[in-house]
């Protein structure tokens, strides 16, 4: 068509035809009329975005692609066209397009709160999610108010930060274990003792040691959000000239760099309720070999994992499984978790041994070495065992220690856990259950091996 004036004049009116039938509700008829337009040149960057939208609602996502990206040739910052992509990318399963060119849209308008809000749930849903909360708090400066992305905000930050904080936070039997520690730690090395506080959480160790005298206190969390918080906190109680947080595991901080110099006393709680998992060992060994001096003081020093033997149909049902609606379904017992964390003031247990010392980790050694031995449990009572309940003892100073005993610890953030037997052990008073006990850097090992009855014990005597 050339760019005569009735040319012009029945391109407008195609347009024109095309609007009308596309609020009647007649979307085929103004694609068609729509598409004539476009072939016409005439007003092109205008109606490329409706013709594409259209295509887009009748699922022609590919073919709508392409007219994005013609509208995109000829403006590169067009919001609009990043954004539909991205939509588009987002519903047929290709999500690291969908956020690159949710990005761009992003990019072009700064200023749009839908735009910041998709790109957040675009990185969330991908496992972005350090990414996703900047974004969702973008959003929020840009609406201030909206309940959906403050809702979106606390659930993704209670997704990075384990349940257990608050009331390990709020557990006075153990903060004043560890603060005495710190203190017993300072007047033996004086205030100028240099302290390396890792995975510091709320800054609360850290705090206490500058409350107690420590001029110099660097610590680490991995956890932007965390460190983040940890650092607001410091900030607020008056030390932040005296404690510096790096967002970083303690495997990457570096003499020189992050600490003047190799420190003299170390703070870290990262036993979890099953002692090791949080890489304890691996955590401490670095320490050792690359962020302390030889000499230093070390909190804690030791751990132990306490256990006993117990019965419990309560615990046995998470665990165990026999007959089901007339089913035998007890080949699904394989798939069972090896452990359970459970609340030993709140679960229904017998306990059918003493308490007996499972696991010990000198904390203040330089190296360890995976572990497995032979543990000969005294059975007390008559039961089926389902598994060792285990809890911790922490050995921070001289006459100084913690443990979550479930006899009387009832407001901390440690559980107790569930070694579950691979199946219900028959046990008597009198007999002895040998179990390999031992750990493999990580995670605790609880076997049952075989139960000598005591009329055995009584012959091989």
């Amino acid at each position: 068509m050339t760019d005569t004036a009735p040319d012009i004049a029945l391109a407008r009116a195609l347009l024109h035809e095309a609007m009308e039938l596309q609020a009647a509700g007649n979307l085929g008829a103004a694609e068609e009329r729509y598409r004539l337009v476009i072939d016409a040149d005439y007003r092109t960057a205008e109606v490329l975005p409706i013709l594409a939208g259209i295509l887009g609602l009748r699922g022609a996502n590919e073919e709508a692609l392409e007219l994005w990206d013609t509208l995109l040739a000829i403006d590169p910052d067009h919001a609009v066209a990043h954004h539909e992509k991205g939509l588009i990318y987002s519903r047929t399963g290709r999500p690291d397009l969908a956020i690159t060119a949710m990005q761009a849209a992003c990019a072009a308008d700064p200023a749009n709160p839908v735009a910041a809000n998709n790109l957040a749930v675009m990185l969330s849903d991908a496992g972005r999610k350090i990414e996703a909360l900047d974004q969702f708090r973008r959003a929020q400066a840009l609406q201030p108010g909206n309940i959906h992305i403050e809702h979106q905000i606390r659930r993704l930050s209670a997704e990075m930060v384990p349940f257990w904080h608050i009331p390990m936070l709020n557990d006075v039997r153990r903060n004043d274990a560890f603060e005495a520690a710190i203190i017993a730690a300072l007047a033996e090395t004086g205030p100028d003792a240099r302290l390396l506080d890792i995975g510091t959480g709320s800054g609360l160790l850290s705090m206490m040691a500058a409350r107690a005298g420590a001029q110099s206190v660097t610590a680490c969390e991995m956890v932007p959000i965390i460190a983040d918080m940890a650092r607001q906190i410091i900030a607020d109680n008056g030390y932040a000239d005296r404690i510096t947080v790096h967002t970083a595991p303690s495997t990457e901080l570096r003499v020189g760099e992050h600490l003047e110099e190799r420190a003299d006393i170390l703070v870290s709680e990262i036993l979890s309720s099953d002692l090791l998992t949080e890489h304890v060992i691996d955590t401490f060994e670095d320490a050792h070999a690359r962020l302390l001096k030889p000499d230093a003081i070390v909190i804690p020093r030791a751990a132990s994992a306490i256990g006993c033997l117990v019965e419990s149909q309560v615990l046995a049902d998470y665990v165990f499984v026999d007959q089901v609606s007339g089913f035998d379904i007890s080949r699904f017992g394989a798939l069972a978790s090896p452990k359970l964390p459970i609340h030993g003031t709140m679960t229904d247990w017998k306990r059918l041994s003493d308490d007996v010392e499972l696991v010990h980790i000198d904390l203040t050694r330089t190296q360890h070495q995976s572990d497995l031995h032979l543990l000969q449990i005294n059975v007390l009572e008559d039961g089926i065992a389902t598994g060792i309940v285990q809890w911790m003892h922490v050995d921070l100073a001289d006459g100084i220690s913690f443990d979550n005993h479930p006899d009387g610890y009832t407001d901390g953030g440690w559980l107790q856990v569930l070694h579950n037997f691979p199946e219900p052990v028959a046990v008597h008073a009198g007999d002895v259950l040998n179990v390999a006990v031992g750990h493999d850097r990580v995670t605790l090992i609880v076997r049952p091996l075989e139960v000598i009855a005591a009329a055995e014990q009584v012959k091989v005597a």
